[in-house]
């Protein structure tokens, strides 16, 4: 580092100049004064970016708010236009559908024309239900199936009309871009079609036989079940659900969900404790008129412990000796005091040529005939029928099975009940259990007949009046009368059941080859006739006036082919 000369003081004496020279300040004296200038220069150059910055910042800021109002009012002014277009319009916005239905720009009553009629063919579409062979049919107009489709249309009429402009200009341009699909609640009558289940899996041709037992005379004769198929009610029912709400569903056919089951263990204790019986004398009081009929009085002649080894017999029938003691008086023989008055009667008519089919119809009544039932009880047709068998007096003759006419012991008894249903129906009375033929029967209206089988589908109703009831049942020539007397309680209903057709099924016709026939003919083996969908109802009414409706049933017949042989 160089240095400063220093003067002497006689140096400076001589110095006539007016000059004063510091020659003692050092270099490092210079450094910070030049120090202090760049920092005043650096001071000043920032305070002037700064300021230059927040000159540009506050242009910028007033650029951006005018692009800012520009943007607003033109979306204001956008909007306001926009509204107004839709305000007035009576259309559904773009980009609506109902199910795949497109009513986009459609006004309310042209969307519900066009969308009404898709799903009324829906509604009257019918689903077949199969299960190895057998067939049955049903529609969504049989369980009172309906969409409602007001209420999708409302929804779909009020999208863009909150009467938020801008909520509603956004909505209906995000509809128009991305579209929107509206699906109508599907509504049923969900018992009548567990109902419609539970008839059909009764029905199914190897459906599951429960243990079952009859008394004849002084035997008491249990009949083990047999494992079998039975119907999964709630799956079937979610499966027939889905397929009636889909519009865009085109399966016609379901094959119905069913499980092998056991038929329930045979208890004998039960069944002793069910028909054990002191024996009573029939009787009556007058004040207040009151029945007491007869009871025989049962038991077993073995002890249980001799009736429980029965159950290890191979074979599908025990029998066990019974002993009965008999009153010394009847209900019978106080009939006419007892039962008074005539409560309801039905009649039935069949053809006499048919040997067989009209000893079983007389055999039944004749079972039937005289039974008497207390306030509350239950009869059981199958119980108090019995077993249809050669020993208990049955033939064989015509009946319904697999789809088809052929013959079976007993072939005519479901005559009988179907007729006993009626009187029932026509006395007021509690139906507890009651299924429909697989065809119709054609000897009483649809939906009002009762079929019955022994270890299948069964008829039970319950004596729901005040007094007891007695079954009188008469066979005569071609025609059987079934009547309930008892007591009239001081209210009496007039009692109409009617039936209604919902919907013809076609009869179809099948041709088989038979070479045995001579070239050319044909032969009808047998003849065929139509289905249907049906449904009654009982009407109650009081001086003339309807006080209650009660709806019975929603049936289906299956159609019977027609089949013809050819050659």
């Amino acid at each position: 580092m160089s240095k400063v000369k220093v003067k002497k003081d006689e140096e400076l004496k001589n110095n006539d100049s007016d000059e004063v020279v510091i020659e003692d300040e050092t270099e490092d004296r210079v450094l910070e004064n030049t120090d202090a200038l760049l920092e005043d220069v650096v001071k000043e150059t920032n305070e002037e970016i700064v300021k230059n910055k927040k000159d540009g910042l506050h242009k910028y800021t007033i650029i951006i708010t005018i692009i800012s109002i520009v943007l607003f009012v033109a979306l204001a002014v956008f909007s306001t236009i926009f509204a107004l277009l839709n305000i007035n319009s009576n259309k559904i916005v773009s980009g609506i559908s109902i199910q795949g239905i497109d009513v986009s720009n459609l006004t309310y009553d042209d969307a519900k024309q066009k969308v009404s009629a898709l799903y009324e063919d829906k509604l009257n579409k019918n689903l077949i239900l199969q299960h190895n062979e057998q067939q049955t049919e049903l529609s969504a107009t049989q369980i009172e199936g309906k969409f409602d489709i007001d209420a999708t249309l409302n929804i779909a009429y009020g999208i863009g009309r909150s009467g938020k402009v801008l909520k509603d200009n956004y909505t209906i341009i995000n509809t128009h871009i991305n579209k929107l699909d509206i699906t109508p609640s599907f509504i049923y009558n969900e018992k009548i079609l567990t109902d419609f289940i539970q008839s059909t899996s009764d029905n199914l041709q190897d459906k599951v036989k429960q243990s079952s037992y009859s008394i004849d005379g002084t035997k008491l004769k249990i009949y083990k079940g047999e494992k079998g198929f039975s119907i999964k009610v709630d799956e079937l029912k979610n499966e027939i659900v889905a397929n009636m709400a889909d519009l865009n569903s085109n399966e016609d056919k379901i094959e119905m969900p069913v499980e092998e089951v056991q038929p329930d263990p045979i208890d004998l204790q039960k069944i002793h404790d069910e028909i054990y019986k002191e024996a009573q004398d029939a009787y009556y009081i007058k004040n207040p008129f009151t029945i007491y009929p007869h009871v025989n009085g049962i038991d077993f002649a073995i002890s249980m412990e001799e009736a429980n080894a029965l159950l290890n017999n191979e074979g599908t029938e025990i029998t066990i000796p019974l002993k009965i003691t008999k009153p010394k008086v009847t209900t019978n023989q106080i009939g006419t005091e007892a039962f008074p008055d005539l409560i309801a009667s039905y009649s039935t008519t069949f053809a006499t040529s048919n040997s067989n089919r009209a000893n079983n119809i007389r055999v039944a009544s004749n079972k039937i005939n005289g039974v008497v039932l207390l306030p509350g009880e239950e009869f059981s047709y199958n119980k108090v029928v019995g077993k249809r068998t050669v020993q208990a007096g049955f033939k064989e003759a015509g009946v319904y099975m697999n789809g088809k006419v052929e013959t079976d012991i007993g072939g005519g008894i479901c005559q009988v009940s179907s007729t006993l249903y009626n009187t029932a129906l026509r006395a007021n009375l509690q139906i507890v259990k009651r299924s429909n033929h697989y065809f119709d029967t054609g000897y009483v209206p649809l939906s009002t007949d009762a079929t019955v089988s022994w270890g299948g589908p069964e008829f039970i109703f319950k004596n729901s009046r005040k007094y007891p009831v007695k079954i009188v049942s008469v066979v005569n020539g071609g025609k059987i009368t079934i009547s309930i007397y008892g007591c009239k309680e001081e209210v009496e209903y007039e009692v109409i059941i009617k039936s209604e057709t919902l919907q013809r099924i076609p009869m179809k016709t099948e041709y088989r080859i038979n070479t045995s026939l001579p070239q050319g003919t044909q032969k009808v083996v047998q003849k065929g006739h139509g289905g249907y969908k049906s449904r009654a109802y009982r009407i109650l009414k009081l001086n003339g006036k309807v006080v209650s409706t009660q709806l019975l049933s929603t049936d289906t017949y299956a159609q019977l082919s027609t089949i013809i042989e050819k050659n």
